[in-house]
């Protein structure tokens, strides 16, 4: 008992605050998740339906949810939140329990979440550059998918998911809060670039 104890304990401890990170942010996006969702019912009923949140001509949902690329895979984006975000939410819970997940389990959660993130900022960009409108929501999603990537990625880092090479090269810049730092800078960016443009 007390080997097993030796081998689950310490990364589960020192991670601690990655899953809280992870935990909250995923409840945050599978909040937005749901009003996204009930909000696609709404203008699949009524196209001209005024949502909650259409605040302005530029900080509108509707004005996004219409959108083709709103609906990339045939179906509400806001759909594939209800399916992701449990699951980071399972993970964070059972980790923050004393839960082990195995390796390829957590490789291809990072996978997975990898590509969310990617879908998340390719969302960001289209709304500012093409539909030239954002969704309040939407950009909730991107802020959570951000910080639950880091989170995600510090703990895969540090426990050697991803590899030793990648392990021995970021362990100290992680360390001293240099991935936390670039997250912050990122959220920052985006942040500005909608102050500056639509507010």
């Amino acid at each position: 008992m007390s080997e097993v104890s030796e081998v689950f304990t310490p990364n589960r401890v020192k991670h601690r605050w990655a899953f809280i990170e992870m935990l909250a942010s995923s409840v945050l996006g599978l909040i937005a998740s749901l009003v996204l969702s009930a909000d696609a019912v709404v203008l699949a009923a009524n196209p001209d339906a005024d949502l909650s949140c259409n605040i302005s001509e530029k900080i509108s949902c509707a004005t996004v949810g219409l959108t083709w690329q709103a609906n990339l895979l045939g179906f509400p984006n806001a759909f594939l939140g209800l399916i992701a975000e449990p699951v980071v939410i399972t993970i964070a819970v059972a980790s923050l329990g004393g839960v082990w997940f195995p390796r390829w389990f957590m490789v291809s959660a990072q996978v997975v979440y990898t590509i969310g993130l990617a879908f998340a900022y390719w969302l960001f960009y289209e709304a500012y550059f093409v539909i030239g409108a954002l969704c309040p929501w939407c950009l909730l999603i991107t802020v959570t998918t951000t910080v639950v990537f880091f989170s995600m990625t510090r703990v895969n880092v540090l426990d050697g998911n991803l590899g030793s090479w990648l392990q021995g090269k970021l362990t100290y810049p992680m360390r001293v809060g240099a991935d936390a730092a670039v997250g912050v800078i990122l959220i920052a960016i985006l942040t500005a670039m909608v102050l500056y443009r639509y507010l």
